[in-house]
């Protein structure tokens, strides 16, 4: 076997190698990829525990892994028992309008609305007359939202699990950070030098500059939520501001849901100005946090411009998922150190050349 053949025989070992450990970890990207980040934002306090248990990496990671469980798992888990509690709620409220059918007539503000009131009064009646009818429009209704219930339930569930499994991966990344750390610098040097150490640090920098700007988004919404809440009286407000506060880290839903169903607790409570009023909040107030505070408090934590982190959030969201969250302003702050390095070697080769 000559030199050749053994050189192409080592490369298509070793591809084979690493694609078998990418199909292996692909399940698991997404779950692996958030515990990394958690890591790195959660990294000082990491190191204070390990001073305090005498350099004892095992004894921090499982305080770690504790404290994570306490502050991501536990709420998380109150959570779905109050959504499955609300959800056995809206059955029992739901429950005797199908037995015993809609009202003779229509509710008296409803009648009275401007253009479209007499109309709906109109088809009230027919709905009464109709019981075909209203079973039919009860269906287009109820089928809708009992699988958004289910499917809220489940990714509640999905996610607590995830949680868990997050949190599992954290303690093994944490019981040998020194290692990986080590290895990571040792690699970076290796591959682009100075550049791949600055490379480093600009990823570790932006990824907790996006944590930064999530919780504290999430922080800010909850407040302004909870002051809405206690404006308009909604009862329950310190469940519904934590409830809020997760929720605003989820992508496109946010905390529109948690608003969204105390309005409609008011509404059904006879209180249809402090309905209106909690969806004005909702709208101009709670989600408007999102478009402004997020963005500052990222660009100002990390070294991207503000349009390349609004465009890496977005981008990384549609593209990963939630997890895009990160990658997505991570890969834009590496290709602007890679883009702003070959400018600057460009700059330096052409008096040379000339």
């Amino acid at each position: 076997m000559n030199p050749t053949q053994k050189l192409i025989i080592q490369i298509a070992l070793v591809a084979l190698l690493l694609i078998g450990c990418v199909a292996v970890l692909m399940p698991f990207t997404g779950t692996l990829l958030f515990a990394i980040v958690i890591c790195v934002t959660t990294l000082p306090v990491r190191n204070r525990l390990l001073d305090f248990c005498g350099r004892r990496s095992s004894l921090a990671a499982v305080l770690m892994s504790v404290l994570l469980l306490l502050f991501l798992v536990a709420p998380m888990a109150l959570l779905s028992g109050s959504l499955a509690d609300g959800v056995e709620l809206a059955i029992r409220f739901l429950k005797p309008l199908l037995e015993s059918g809609l009202p003779a007539d229509a509710p008296v503000w409803l009648s009275k609305l401007p253009v479209v009131g007499p109309d709906i009064g109109d088809y009230w009646h027919k709905l009464v007359e109709s019981r075909e009818e209203m079973n039919k429009l009860l269906h287009q209704f109820l089928d809708p939202t009992r699988k958004l219930a289910l499917m809220t339930v489940s990714l509640f569930a999905q996610g607590l699990l995830q949680l868990l499994l997050v949190i599992f991966f954290v303690f093994f990344i944490f019981r040998d950070a020194d290692i990986y750390a080590e290895a990571l610098h040792t690699g970076s040097r290796k591959l682009a030098g100075e550049l791949g150490e600055r490379m480093l640090n600009l990823a570790a920098g932006t990824v907790t500059g996006v944590m930064v700007g999530i919780v504290g988004t999430a922080a800010a919404q909850s407040l302004v939520a909870m002051i809405g809440f206690i404006i308009a009286g909604v009862p329950g407000v310190i469940m519904l501001t934590f409830a809020t506060f997760f929720f605003s880290m989820v992508p496109v839903i946010g905390a529109t849901l948690i608003w969204v169903g105390a309005a409609a607790w008011l509404y059904n409570g006879g209180e249809t100005g402090w309905a209106i009023f909690m969806v004005l909040w909702g709208m101009f107030g709670i989600s408007s946090v999102d478009n402004f505070v997020k963005p500052v408090l990222i660009s100002r934590t990390s070294s991207l411009p503000l349009l390349l982190i609004v465009v890496g959030v977005f981008g990384g969201v549609l593209v990963f998922g939630f997890i895009g969250l990160f990658l997505g302003p991570t890969l834009l702050a590496l290709g602007q150190v890679l883009i702003r390095e070959w400018l600057a070697h460009a700059d330096t080769e052409t008096p040379a050349a000339s």
